[in-house]
């Protein structure tokens, strides 16, 4: 699909994400916020591993299903007039931002049922047992979970039939916005402070991958910080600060979870906890 002077809309999602990524990373390096405990390399190769399989996934979903991205779907039900969008006129500005806030919302809702279901939860827990979270925890969600979560958006979009120009700029916004708010970057406190007023950052979603399940049970926005205050999930600061807490999941303590095999094996191990005992 062509976006802007033929770029596809694959190419522009990956310049913007290579270019985000990038700047993370070297932030990371100039005002990291805590030491990472585990071997960087490891844990890059392996997360940067699993992002790798997922993008592969979705290309052969491609092959079964039609459409096949939230993107291609959009435009498909712009042809056939289908969702709520499609019945009504409104000016550009106002859909997209319709359109942003209420997908977002939708993800939020997704999150939270990932830690409360069961099956979710063997998956979900992938990204989770990151013994560290930096810029590359946002690429560590499990093949079997990113395909879910596709065809979740699919089914969004055929309801609501939003333009497709809105859908492209969720999607970037989404990714932008994950490989922020797992930065390891140490934002000065009053700059954090105002971005979260409307913004996950990176202070605030670290508490989520805290291994105190109660915590975990908070802060589960990805773009926008509203619906965390709106349902009585939000938590503004870890218990034992962020430099004391410890990131991933009590159970895998271990070097386990820097292993590419082990992590996408982890769903089929047996050993699940549901995140709902908080």
């Amino acid at each position: 699909m062509a976006i802007f002077d033929g770029m596809s809309e694959g190419a522009l999602r990956l310049s913007i994400f290579a270019g985000v990524f990038l700047v993370m990373a070297v932030l990371e390096i100039l005002m990291p916020k805590r030491p990472l405990g585990a071997p960087k390399s490891r844990r890059w190769l392996t997360n940067v591993a699993i992002g790798g399989i997922d993008s592969v996934v979705v290309k052969l979903m491609s092959l079964f299903v039609i459409p096949l991205a939230a993107v291609a779907t959009a435009v498909w039900a712009e042809w056939h007039g289908w969702g709520l969008f499609n019945q009504f006129a409104m000016p550009l500005w106002l859909e997209i931002a319709i359109v942003v806030i209420v997908l977002d919302f939708a993800i939020y809702l997704q999150h939270v049922a990932s830690h409360k279901i069961g099956m979710l939860w063997q998956f979900h827990q992938v990204h989770h047992s990151d013994v560290d979270i930096d810029v590359t925890t946002a690429i560590r969600f499990h093949p079997i979970e990113i395909a879910l979560s596709m065809l979740y958006k699919i089914v969004l979009v055929l309801l609501l039939g939003p333009l497709p120009l809105a859908v492209v700029i969720f999607e970037v916004i989404l990714n932008g916005c994950a490989m922020f708010n797992h930065s390891n970057i140490d934002l000065p406190g009053p700059l954090d402070r105002l971005l979260r007023l409307i913004l996950v950052t990176p202070d605030m979603h670290r508490i989520h991958h805290s291994v105190i399940h109660r915590e975990t049970d908070s802060n589960y926005g990805f773009n926008l910080s509203w619906w965390d205050r709106i349902f009585a999930t939000y938590r503004a600061q870890p218990e034992k600060g962020h430099d004391a807490m410890t990131i991933g999941l009590p159970e895998y303590q271990s070097p386990k979870p820097t292993r590419l095999g082990w992590s996408l094996l982890l769903p089929f191990a047996g050993k699940s906890r549901r995140r709902d005992d908080a």
